[in-house]
């Protein structure tokens, strides 16, 4: 019996409804949800990942406004880029992208941002508030996108045994702080973990963020499971593949995110929710 494909469209189209509505409501009273984005050059996928966010914005009421910066732009500029957006009070989020040039102190740059827009969650402000529950700042777009998937296929996580591989501050480390705090019971792996394929195959839902590709096989799955696999690869044959192993998971799990289509699907969705809800804040 195959898995049930946890598409990311369906779920995508969910938020967005939601987001447009919002954004429309605020409209009416005079607020203009707003999105800057900040780029120093101009990396090919920093590009491709801007289309898809004027495209979505566009489609639900939000506004752009761009700040573009040479690559050999100085430090100086970008931070004072930075300090015209925090003080501009009609600019509700940043997206900035990153990594940043070779020049540029990434550290210094991310403290300079105001945590209340920074809807993708990059600044340290934001990943405290993700792992208090303070409030402050935002969740990393696709770590949230995680949890936003489950939600939407009704996949119960109170209680459940949640496996995260992947540690890295922009999803394993976030998503896992944000599953505790819908009482799954986490356990947060790493690539040195011992018999990390035991691990996998305990878990009712493994969320795989190692940024290896296909680096997760046959023997790190059992069945009734729920695989969420948040790589994104070009593989030996050109074709997109993510962490997991498609083909050994498919046949062997109860659900799993294919990859395109799955984890990637939402990040921009997600973002576009929190410029609304920055917005929302500011009445």
């Amino acid at each position: 019996m195959s898995a049930l494909l946890l598409k990311g469209g369906p779920t995508a189209a969910a938020l967005n409804e939601t987001t447009a509505a919002r954004a429309a409501a605020l409209t009416a009273q005079g607020i203009t949800p707003t999105l800057a984005v900040v780029r120093v050059g101009a990396r090919e996928d920093d590009l491709a990942y801007e289309r898809g966010v004027l495209a979505r914005c566009g489609k639900l009421g939000i506004a752009v406004r761009p700040f573009l910066l040479d690559a050999d732009a100085e430090q100086s500029e970008l931070l004072a880029v930075l300090d015209e957006v925090n003080r501009d009070r009609t600019i509700h989020g940043c997206l900035l992208f990153r990594p940043l040039p070779a020049q540029m102190d990434d550290r210094a740059v991310r403290a300079a941002l105001a945590p209340e827009k920074d809807v993708d969650g990059i600044t340290d402000a934001s990943l405290a508030g993700v792992f208090t529950g303070s409030g402050v700042g935002y969740a990393p777009c696709t770590a949230q996108a995680c949890v936003e998937i489950l939600d939407h296929y009704g996949i119960p996580l109170e209680g459940k045994r949640v496996t995260v591989v992947g540690r890295s501050l922009v999803v394993g480390k976030p998503a896992a702080m944000l599953l505790d705090r819908r009482n799954a019971t986490v356990t947060l792996c790493n690539s040195r973990t011992r018999d990390l394929p035991a691990l996998c195959r305990q878990a009712e839902v493994l969320v795989v963020a190692m940024g290896r590709r296909e680096a997760i096989g046959a023997g790190c799955f059992a069945p009734g499971q729920v695989v969420v696999d948040v790589g994104i690869h070009t593989g030996a044959d050109g074709k997109l593949c993510g962490d997991v192993r498609f083909a050994e998971a498919e046949p062997a799990v109860a659900a799993i995110t294919p990859v395109p289509g799955g984890v990637g699907a939402m990040t921009t969705s997600v973002l576009a929710a929190h410029v609304v809800e920055a917005a929302e804040k500011t009445r």
